[in-house]
């Protein structure tokens, strides 16, 4: 039985014009094929709108304009292809080990015929020799703080960020890394708040810049 997918008003904040049509696609992709291949808990279809894809979409508030992003551990597309769809004016490089992943992606991007975005399959660690540092580099629900700067810092250009989505103890988490985030090139962490008056709660992001000594 298909899920009821009402996109939410919130949408047309986030998805300009035609963008909401494509935005509307991936969503069914996600309530179909996306839990059919294990990328997406069937329990999540009612709720893929307000906890994961409005979620996500908030992130461009810190995406600077015709930014280079990589998207780290991009799984189904959270928040890389969001952020893509919302963004044509971005270049997004989604990031994933796995190759049911990186099926899925392809195939999505292909669908709605995305030229902004780019999908390599391998870790962060693997690939950063190979690809050029981009501007963002962004993570949801990937590994902790400390462990995330380490795969990650090393793809942030200089100038650039590492934007990472977290949950409500993004506080501690911070406070307990950031001595090993600046090991790791980054600058004191910082704690955001995106997306208020479209998503409730707000999404709760952490923001590493990276030093310029670095």
């Amino acid at each position: 039985m298909k899920p009821e997918l009402e996109t939410p008003a919130a949408a047309t904040a986030v998805f300009p014009g035609d963008r909401l049509a494509l935005a509307e696609r991936y969503v069914a992709s996600l309530a179909t094929d996306g839990i059919e291949r294990g990328l997406i808990g069937p329990r999540e279809a009612p709720r893929l709108w307000d906890r994961h894809v409005l979620n996500c979409a908030v992130l461009q508030e810190a995406v600077p304009q015709g930014a280079s992003v990589a998207d780290v551990g991009s799984g189904a597309g959270l928040p890389g292809l969001v952020v893509a769809i919302a963004r044509p004016d971005a270049s997004v490089t989604l990031v994933e080990p796995l190759l049911r992943r990186t099926t899925y992606l392809s195939l999505v991007v292909d669908d709605l015929e995305l030229e902004n975005v780019t999908v390599v399959r391998g870790r962060a660690e693997e690939i950063r020799r190979t690809v050029p540092r981009f501007d963002v580099v962004t993570a949801r629900a990937v590994a902790p703080l400390d462990r995330l700067a380490g795969w990650c810092l090393p793809l942030v250009a200089r100038g650039g960020v590492l934007l990472a989505i977290k949950g409500s103890s993004a506080a501690d988490e911070v406070a307990e890394a950031a001595r090993a985030v600046r090991k790791l090139g980054g600058q004191r962490p910082e704690v955001l708040e995106l997306g208020r008056g479209i998503v409730d709660p707000p999404t709760t992001v952490v923001r590493v810049a990276r030093r310029d000594d670095a």
